[in-house]
């Protein structure tokens, strides 16, 4: 979970090409910023065994209203090109409404074992917000706390790698090992 606009792509990197080394599935909200840097580098992984999965806003006022343009349209930029699985949605609320009903972040986090939190604002703290909300293990691979305005003091940052992929291993032990590849 980061940033939909800044890449803050050293950081996303390690994330991505770590993630697909490991055998992990990634899943981001699939837009541009952190999102598109991590799946980036997730895709460019030879022969790993995850997929990239996006999980998409909806058009701004497209729930439930019926003159949506296009049913299950997603904003301009979504998915972002290296997105092998999108996932569409009606949830249009993101940035600082990203903890409404009308949020997909409900289902980033839900679909998710572990929750990578990266350099972001609003939406990126509400998504941190509902990890706790939800139970999910999370984790900040942070310079500093202040990169994610408003992150929860229950969500520990890391400023080292090292730390993160330790955090991740141990929460995917508990709840089983990495995901089986999916199939298309």
């Amino acid at each position: 979970m980061g940033s939909g606009r800044d890449p803050h792509a050293d950081r996303a990197h390690r994330v991505g090409i770590w993630l697909a080394q490991a055998g992990y599935h990634l899943l981001t909200g699939g837009g541009a910023g952190v999102m598109a840097a991590v799946t980036e580098a997730f895709v460019g992984v030879p022969d790993r065994a995850g997929q990239a999965i996006g999980i998409l806003p909806g058009a701004p006022g497209g729930h439930p209203a019926p003159e949506a343009p296009v049913p299950g349209a997603a904003p301009p930029g979504y998915p972002n090109p290296w997105v092998e699985i999108a996932i569409r949605t009606h949830l249009d609320a993101r940035g600082p409404h990203g903890g409404d009903a009308a949020s997909r972040n409900h289902l980033n986090v839900l679909t998710s074992d572990v929750v990578i939190v990266l350099p972001g604002g609003d939406g990126t703290a509400s998504e941190a917000r509902l990890a706790i909300r939800y139970g999910r293990p999370a984790v900040a691979y942070l310079a500093r706390r202040t990169d994610v305005p408003g992150l929860p003091d229950a969500i520990s940052v890391e400023t080292r790698f090292h730390r993160v992929q330790a955090f991740v291993r141990a929460a995917c032990r508990r709840g089983g090992s990495p995901p089986a590849p999916l199939t298309r």
